[in-house]
């Protein structure tokens, strides 16, 4: 009998019913979604369709057999923030065209030698600390959004905390969603939200696309940030794999899924809307309502492109105050980190072998110092010249496993 119920709530055969779920799936994903473009000063409504046609093209790519949903990407706030000021978000979109390109070259190694060759390239000694530096790098950020007003960020921080800690269910997996309204509706209450943009903005409106330009120094400038989300996304397959229990990295295939990521993230640089990714917290909700149906995220995609052409609601979410923003980043740029953290510790990375400690350290001192390195009109900084710096090191050290003997 359990079962037969079991298999009642997870049965998306009714269309209204793969319609209600695809929504809600949405807005487990909204929240992270549209503060990314928020964060780098872009129209969400770009996010929202960016994220909505890139999901859709993933599946596509990946012959509809994946339940994921694509949704932009947290690890190239920083990088996309240094980029437009030195090259303009024109230019910093051309760099998002090619960390694409370069997920379709990943994609095409993988379909010729395999996974290891990826795995000997970026290991968890590289790929922890530079994810590290992805939330560290951002947090003077938080902060200085935070104290613009303290007491609501600091109640918007202490509701994603208690989302986080002590709920169950969908409601944990919506931590900034329900932070934001509940710092919204304080911050109204409080009298600080200006609605004249709302009652300007019409119903409907085409998102504030913006056209990519291409600049070498953008373009290598950018690049090297996708080593992370690279390693996220092979990650999240086998994760989503595992819910399924379908081996989503043989069928149809980890070079599939990766190149669709890419050309999603391609795609999203043409029409000016931030990196996408594979989202984990929908990866979460399909864990916990058992439904796998890919239709119901295509559905959610749908849905996403839908909102993105009402003026209102782009209208509503630039009205959200600073301090909102910067309580949620406080929490949310450290988990960021401690994710980074918990690569190495999954990995059992060895911080008693010199190796080890030598390109942890190194990384995260470039990375967090803001180190530079420049030539003409090219400069590498940040996160990217960290991750090059890694990958360097990584394949440059000799792997003795001698360990350090204090």
């Amino acid at each position: 009998m359990k079962s037969s119920q079991n298999q009642t709530l997870t049965d998306t055969s009714n269309p209204i019913k793969r319609i209600i779920i695809g929504v809600q799936f949405l807005f487990v994903a909204f929240g992270a979604t549209v503060l990314v473009p928020l964060l780098i000063d872009v129209d969400p409504s770009v996010a929202l369709f960016t994220a909505g046609a890139g999901t859709l093209i993933f599946h596509i790519i990946t012959k509809g057999k994946v339940p994921v949903f694509l949704g932009s990407s947290f690890a190239f706030i920083a990088p996309i923030i240094a980029a437009t000021k030195i090259y303009g978000y024109p230019g910093t979109l051309g760099g998002i065209i090619a960390v694409g390109l370069v997920y379709g070259i990943v994609s095409a190694i993988i379909k010729l030698w395999g996974l290891r060759v990826i795995e000997k390239i970026f290991p968890a000694v590289v790929v922890g600390p530079v994810i590290m530096i992805i939330g560290l790098s951002l947090a003077s950020v938080g902060v200085d959004m935070a104290k613009t007003n303290w007491p609501i960020a600091l109640a918007v921080l202490a509701t994603a905390i208690i989302i986080v800690t002590f709920t169950k269910g969908l409601i944990k997996l919506i931590p900034i969603f329900i932070g934001i309204i509940v710092g919204y509706i304080i911050s109204i209450l409080s009298g600080i939200v200006d609605f004249t943009i709302v009652n300007e903005a019409a119903w409907f409106a085409l998102p504030k696309f913006t056209a990519p330009e291409f600049n070498w120094g953008a373009i290598l400038y950018m690049i090297p940030v996708a080593i992370a989300p690279i390693i996220e996304h092979i990650g999240d397959m086998y994760a989503i794999g595992g819910v399924a229990e379908k081996e989503f990295v043989k069928d149809p295939g980890l070079h599939r899924t990766l190149l669709g990521d890419g050309v999603a993230t391609a795609f999203a640089g043409f029409f000016g809307g931030p990196p996408n990714t594979t989202y984990s917290e929908v990866t979460g909700a399909v864990a916990l309502t058992k439904i796998t149906d890919p239709r119901v995220l295509r559905i959610a995609a749908v849905t996403a492109i839908v909102f993105s052409l009402v003026g209102k609601i782009s209208a509503i979410l630039k009205t959200i105050p600073a301090a909102v923003l910067g309580g949620i980043m406080l929490l949310l740029f450290g988990m960021i980190a401690s994710i980074g953290i918990k690569t190495l510790i999954d990995n059992k990375t060895d911080f008693s072998i010199t190796r080890n400690q030598v390109i942890v350290s190194i990384i995260l001192t470039i990375g967090i110092g803001g180190a530079q390195l420049g030539y003409g009109n090219f400069s590498l900084a940040g996160i990217g010249l960290a991750s090059v710096v890694g990958v360097i090191l990584n394949l440059v050290l000799p792997n003795s496993n001698k360990k350090n003997v204090n």
